[in-house]
């Protein structure tokens, strides 16, 4: 199988989107001639040509508004928003428009509008570069949301959520960009929606999603050298979440540690605590803990690093779930 990074199986992924459906096109700022930011797209207006891959004025707004009209006339647009928290100008056409057209038109219509953003901090920028914006769409209905944390599901989700009639927000962790692995390009997985298992365990269950699951594998092989068998979760789907699968694991370990880079104020952490509170209670040994960044705005590069949640902070949550 070949290995690539995780912003090449990307591109590849989009590469076989675009060959495999005619309607299929990419539009966002900077995306065909340079190729993106992070050179996602690139090669792919060479090929596919410039009627395919749209270089957009700088207008997030008209990017979505746009989006949604080709979209309702059967074409399936894949929007680029080139860093997280240049997302909200469109924030309106996406939660009033997009998300609701399927429910307004009493079924009649849908949207398959799919939105890329890159999201998270670790790559020593600023605010509006490095935020983590997912619960704020999570939060309305209508929309579907995932992320990878690895080059195969990168490479396979970015098709699914073509594929998908509901409108798909890929949250790309952008730190994780360059992160080598395997790609099986021949054969695809179960559903984008369903939450992975990357690791056993009997103690505590650590649930993470995009940039932080290798941060919560480190941990889990941490605490295995101390004796502690740890089982890690990779939510893949933030809206929907898999509480079935994050349910049964807690009921078989007893202790839940939820790690996201957002804050944990009013983060995706809150809803999954609440879900396992309604459905394993009598299960847990010990509170539901909450790793994640601090309720402020983004810091500055040379402090980014303490704001980040890391092994340690999980670790110290993981240890504190283990002495109840």
């Amino acid at each position: 199988m070949p290995v690539m990074t995780i912003a090449k199986a990307i591109n590849e992924g989009l590469r076989a989107a675009l060959e495999s459906n005619p309607k299929t096109l990419l539009m966002g700022e900077d995306i065909g001639e340079l190729g993106g930011v992070y050179r996602v797209t690139e090669g792919l207006k060479a090929h596919f040509g410039a009627d395919r891959v749209v270089d957009t004025p700088l207008a997030e707004s008209g990017i979505i508004g746009s989006a949604i009209g080709l979209a309702l006339r059967g074409y399936r647009p894949v929007c680029e928003i080139q860093f997280d928290g240049f997302v909200f100008p469109g924030f309106n056409q996406i939660t009033t428009q997009l998300a609701k057209i399927h429910a307004r038109s009493d079924g009649q219509l849908t949207a398959p509008v799919v939105i890329r953003i890159p999201y998270g901090g670790g790559i020593g920028s600023v605010e509006h570069h490095s935020e983590s914006p997912e619960a704020l769409f999570a939060h309305t209905a209508g929309l579907r949301i995932i992320t990878p944390s690895n080059p195969q599901d990168a490479y396979w989700m970015i098709q699914q959520a073509i594929d998908c009639a509901d409108p798909v927000i890929v949250f790309e962790p952008k730190r994780r960009y360059w992160l080598k692995g395997e790609v099986d390009t021949a054969t695809a997985p179960g559903s984008p929606f369903e939450a992975h298992v990357l690791r056993e365990g009997t103690d505590a269950t650590i649930v993470a999603y995009g940039p932080l699951v290798p941060v919560a594998l480190a941990a889990a092989a941490a605490a295995a050298e101390d004796g502690t068998s740890v089982e890690v979760i990779d939510l893949r789907s933030i809206s929907p979440i898999d509480f079935d699968a994050v349910t049964t694991s807690v009921t078989k370990t007893g202790r839940l540690i939820i790690a996201h880079e957002a804050p944990t104020f009013g983060g995706i952490g809150g809803e999954i605590a609440a879900r396992v509170s309604e459905r394993a209670f009598l299960s847990l040994e010990a509170p539901v803990m909450r790793v994640g960044g601090f309720h402020l705005p983004y810091p500055v590069a040379r402090v980014e690093e303490h704001y980040l949640p890391d092994i340690d902070r999980i670790l110290h949550s993981l240890d504190k779930a283990l002495a109840y």
